[in-house]
């Protein structure tokens, strides 16, 4: 770098500007934090990305709707609204007719991370909650199944009855399983779709057929 000490500059080249960052536009939003956000508008904001998730559900297609911003508060909620009706209404009692709080919670829920451990298992490039959480929004056409069978039951058990829940509950099992393979469709590889589908076809199926078979007592 000896060298460099015979360089110099002219006196009359002037050196001037601004050794800065140009930025852009400081918005206000830039400086919002939800730790400033009231706990109304949080609630509210849940709420709004949770009926979102429901509605891509009712109309399921190729989207990563849900798995953009993944969550389980609808999984929840749907889980929980399923084991209650499957209950029969009573806690307390042993013959209701339906199975247990704590077997219609473990099936949903050990189901969801069995499959989900198969897709990664076999490539897949989707996330362990990501799955979760389409596998749990996916129940919803199935808890609708179930309250329109408890509506029917009120009516009467026979034939007809079960007839209308037949039509009602496999109606309601193809549209979870097409919409969970819509969703989880694209971050599979091309040639092991198939034995990531079957587990779904058969998690709801089992869902499905507690749901027929309940008869409350």
């Amino acid at each position: 770098f000896a060298s460099l000490a015979d360089v110099s500059i002219s006196e009359d080249i002037p050196v001037e500007g601004e050794i800065t960052v140009p930025v852009g536009a400081h918005s206000p939003e830039e400086d919002f934090s939800t730790l400033d956000e009231p706990v109304k508008d949080t609630i509210m904001r849940d709420l709004k990305a949770v009926g979102k998730k429901f509605v891509h559900v009712m109309y399921p297609k190729k989207s990563s709707a849900l798995l953009r911003d993944w969550d389980l508060w609808g999984p929840l909620v749907l889980c929980v609204s399923l084991a209650l009706m499957l209950q029969g209404g009573s806690a307390d009692s042993k013959d209701d007719g339906g199975p247990q709080f704590a077997e219609v919670f473990v099936i949903i829920w050990f189901g969801a991370v069995v499959i989900t451990l198969n897709s990664k298992l076999l490539g897949g490039t989707i996330s362990f909650f990501q799955s979760l959480c389409v596998l749990g929004y996916c129940v919803m056409p199935l808890t609708v199944a179930m309250l329109v069978c408890r509506l029917v039951l009120l009516v009467g058990a026979g034939t007809v009855s079960f007839i209308v829940r037949l039509i009602v509950v496999v109606a309601m099992f193809g549209w979870s399983t097409l919409a969970s393979t819509a969703f989880l469709a694209d971050s599979q590889p091309p040639n092991r779709k198939a034995l990531v589908v079957y587990p779904i076809f058969l998690f709801y199926f089992v869902i499905s057929w507690m749901i027929l078979t309940f008869t409350p007592q």
